[in-house]
């Protein structure tokens, strides 16, 4: 598979001397869904800072082939659609219109491609007819579908999310989870969700202390002992599974399965 990600040998203190990244090596492959998962601290949004350059540490960093340096920025920042936690960061514009646009217009888009982009980007999450309405009067499920639209409105190859499902009611972060599940590009989750983790995702890297401890598929979620010594806890269906005395699973489909066999 094509590698689309590529990290090597990254550190990263912040101007107050906080040590946030520690010689992370990180790669991602073209197509997959990949999570990052860590207890707070751990440097988790720190690395997804440095795929698109707003920062830049020492070390290497690639993405889509290319280095992230001062005359590849415009075009990594075209391909890496970044999803904050807060998407009050995000949303800055007096209506749902204008937010959504900003980024196309700064791509230098005729008026009409520009519209094509917003409404496409608003009716992939569920918000036709949502263009003038005014980001502050949203709830905070509908501002984290915006700033979605506002990324994908640029029509990226990398979709980045911090924390996408933080905050939400149990409707608001299905919702979401199933919408994430339909976008057909490569995907990196930033999340302590580990249930959505679970779900949606074939690639898992786990960081503690600024590091990547962990790399690998959707089996590290069964590991319940190393998962705990990165304050971190098992998929309730592997749990479920391992104390039945079956065959951990991570997706709800494979376990139900797997019961239907015994």
């Amino acid at each position: 598979m094509k590698r689309v990600i590529f990290v090597k040998d990254l550190e990263y203190a912040y101007p107050d001397g906080t040590v946030a990244l520690r010689g992370v090596n990180f790669e991602v492959s073209e197509g997959e869904c990949v999570a990052i998962l860590g207890p707070n601290g751990a440097g988790k949004s720190t690395l997804l800072l440095h795929l698109n350059g707003i920062l830049q540490g020492k070390g290497e960093v690639e993405v889509l082939g290319m280095k992230i340096n001062k005359e590849n920025l415009r075009e990594i920042r075209r391909k890496v659609g970044m999803v904050f936690q807060n998407p009050d960061d995000q949303l800055f514009s007096l209506t749902v219109f204008d937010d959504v646009a900003f980024g196309p217009i700064n791509l230098g888009l005729e008026a009409e491609e520009v519209e094509r982009r917003v409404k496409e980007a608003l009716s992939l999450l569920g918000l036709e007819g949502y263009e003038e309405r005014m980001p502050r009067h949203l709830s905070f499920g509908e501002k984290k579908k915006v700033a979605i639209a506002t990324a994908l409105a640029m029509k990226p190859e990398i979709l980045v999310l911090d924390e996408p499902t933080s905050n939400l009611d149990p409707k608001a972060r299905r919702e979401l989870i199933e919408l994430i599940r339909r976008l057909d590009m490569t995907k990196v989750i930033a999340t302590h969700d580990i249930e959505l983790a679970a779900e949606l995702c074939d690639h898992i890297a786990i960081m503690f202390d600024g590091r990547i401890v962990k790399d690998g598929g959707p089996e590290l979620l069964h590991e319940e002992e190393e998962l705990e010594a990165f304050g971190l806890e098992a998929p309730t269906l592997v749990k479920l599974l391992r104390r039945l005395g079956l065959q951990p699973k991570t997706r709800l489909d494979d376990a139900v399965s797997l019961l239907k066999s015994k």
